[in-house]
């Protein structure tokens, strides 16, 4: 799979019409341009087979997922045991200053006032990664005063570089690193899914690109072994496992170890966070997925000299800014990953 750049709209030439991959999953009408752009893209994941819509199109029948079709971005009422959902965020930089957003905090206030009227409360909220600017402890605070409002109480964390930018993260495992391993790495279930968060944040590799290091992969790979291969799997961690834009650091050097070690799982979900912009892949039984920023965009891979903060228009800012909604039922595997921004309306 590969991706192009932010601009590129999918046209009849881009879905995939034949099932050619004969390992079971079906990825007719997948696109082959995983890049984000426009209105936001549905993931399932039900009974084997992988489909994607479009969000606002009409949702064809599926299994799972209560049983009957819905428009997309509305709730599946929690009619079957098992269902659950959550939310991604990330970057939300609390602490930056410069023109690209003056006031994160303010968006971020958004971001936790969507998550309250979604209509259906998620059970938890991941953040992956550069939850503060500087990693100081008045950052950390007004994140932590900020989330007092949210309604959704359980928050799973993982650091980006810019938590353990002042001090190898001393700061953020004191407050968030509590039954973690090494640098903050840990695993948890949650009905029938089994969560990874990952840290690939201390001591990055050359070129800035994103590092686990032997001793978390010795990690992943004992608490991976006694797993059933039918186990959902779902990874996070603050910089892409995938090779985005290694040429900016948008990939993680040893990521491939990590992903050798979940390839034999029937259905697993890769969340990162990073490069603030929504981009998705399918590789096989693996869907990779990295989130919107709450705090500033940066430029689509290569097309900018260099990453870091985007300016655009003020009245465009939130279209570029958002959060992620994931809905899972336990006995039809199914997993949804939605993605929405700040401009869209609140409550879908």
């Amino acid at each position: 799979m590969h991706h192009h750049d932010h601009q590129h709209h999918p046209t009849p030439l881009d879905l995939i019409t034949e099932n050619r991959a004969q390992d079971g999953v079906d990825r007719r009408g997948f696109l082959k341009c995983m890049a984000w752009a426009g209105t936001g893209l549905v993931w399932a994941v039900g009974s084997g087979t992988l489909s994607s819509r479009v969000l606002g199109a009409t949702a064809p029948a599926a299994t799972g997922a209560a049983g009957a079709a819905a428009p997309a971005g509305t709730a599946t009422p929690a009619t079957g045991t098992g269902l659950m959902n959550f939310v991604q965020i990330s970057d939300s930089h609390i602490g930056f200053k410069m023109p690209a957003n003056p006031d994160v905090s303010a968006t971020f206030r958004e971001t936790v006032a969507r998550i309250n009227v979604l209509p259906t409360a998620p059970e938890f909220i991941l953040h992956t990664g550069d939850l503060t600017h500087l990693s100081s402890a008045d950052e950390f605070d007004g994140l932590d005063q900020m989330l007092k409002d949210c309604k959704t109480k359980q928050v799973f964390y993982v650091p980006g570089e810019h938590d353990v930018s002042s001090d190898d993260g001393a700061e953020y495992r004191k407050r968030f690193g509590r039954g973690t391993m090494g640098a903050g790495w840990y695993s948890f279930d949650q009905k029938g899914v089994h969560f990874i968060g990952l840290v690939n944040v201390v001591n990055l590799a050359t070129g800035g690109l994103g590092q686990l290091g032997a001793e978390q992969l010795a990690w992943l790979e004992k608490d991976l072994a006694g797993k059933s291969k039918e186990t959902p799997i779902v990874v996070f961690a603050h910089i892409p496992l995938w090779a985005v834009y290694p040429q900016w650091g948008w990939g993680t050097d040893d990521g491939a170890k990590a992903l050798a070690l979940l390839k034999s799982f029937g259905s697993v979900t890769v969340l990162n966070g990073h490069i603030h912009q929504a981009l998705q892949k399918v590789e096989g039984n693996m869907m990779f997925h990295t989130a919107r920023s709450t705090a500033f965009p940066q430029p689509a891979p290569g097309s900018a000299p260099k990453p870091g903060p985007m300016l655009v228009d003020a009245p465009k800012l939130r279209s570029y800014l958002g959060l992620t909604t994931v809905k899972y039922v336990e006995h039809d595997h199914t997993l949804a990953v939605v993605d929405g921004t700040l401009a869209d309306k609140a409550g879908t």
